[in-house]
């Protein structure tokens, strides 16, 4: 069964992006909405999905990949079945951005490395592939998608190191990415952050407008 999915925003006939949103655990569609008000007016249809007890798998992402199945599969086919549907709105992958916070970040890494597509971009916030064995995308399977990567040092959930090379995986698939880890120990999305994101979202836009992305 899909996860359900709520959507916000531009309606679907005017918005040049549509947002594949996907939240950390704990969390709901509702903290994403609240997120993407930090966004001002992005030109984008935004659709979240839930997780089922707001959990997108059990334990920590940082285990053996087995440990979380079969709950990881289940919520990667969610993002799969979420995809379909947000093309069945109107969007190919050229004009969806991914965008996930914390254990969405996590998914949407793994989604995206272990499953290469052209997509119009990414934002990861506070996350890494999943498992102790990194996916192997092709050398230029994200060619020139628009990546942004943001942390904070300490965070006590998902490590520096992992955030890095999760970065390293990206850039090694052609992604163009913008990657920051700020000082800290918190586990929160900063303002820097929603404003990178939202010059993420002008500008594939701006791109997706002219012609350019939509093949």
């Amino acid at each position: 069964m899909s996860a359900p999915l709520q959507e916000w925003g531009v309606p679907a006939e005017r918005a040049e992006l549509a947002v594949l949103a996907v939240h950390g655990r704990g969390q709901d569609p509702a903290f994403m909405r609240d997120t993407s008000e930090r966004f001002g007016q992005a030109p984008a249809r935004f659709f979240a999905p839930e997780a089922d007890g707001n959990t997108w798998y059990p334990l920590s992402f940082l285990e053996p990949a087995e440990r979380n199945e079969p709950a990881l599969g289940r919520s990667l086919q969610a993002m799969e079945d979420a995809l379909a549907r947000i093309a069945r709105a109107g969007f190919d992958a050229r004009r969806v951005v991914l965008w996930g916070f914390s254990q969405g970040a996590c998914l949407l890494s793994q989604l995206i490395l272990a499953a290469p597509r052209r997509v119009a971009g990414l934002v990861l916030f506070t996350g890494g592939y999943i498992g102790t064995e990194p996916p192997t995308p092709g050398e230029r399977s994200l060619h020139d998608v628009p990546a942004l990567v943001r942390s904070i040092e300490h965070d006590p959930w998902v490590p520096r190191g992992r955030v890095e090379a999760t970065t390293g995986l990206l850039r090694g698939a052609g992604a163009d990415v913008d990657s920051r880890i700020d000082p800290g120990e918190e586990h929160i999305i900063t303002d820097e952050a929603c404003r990178s994101a939202t010059e993420l979202f002008a500008t594939t836009a701006a791109r997706v407008s002219s012609g350019d992305g939509r093949g």
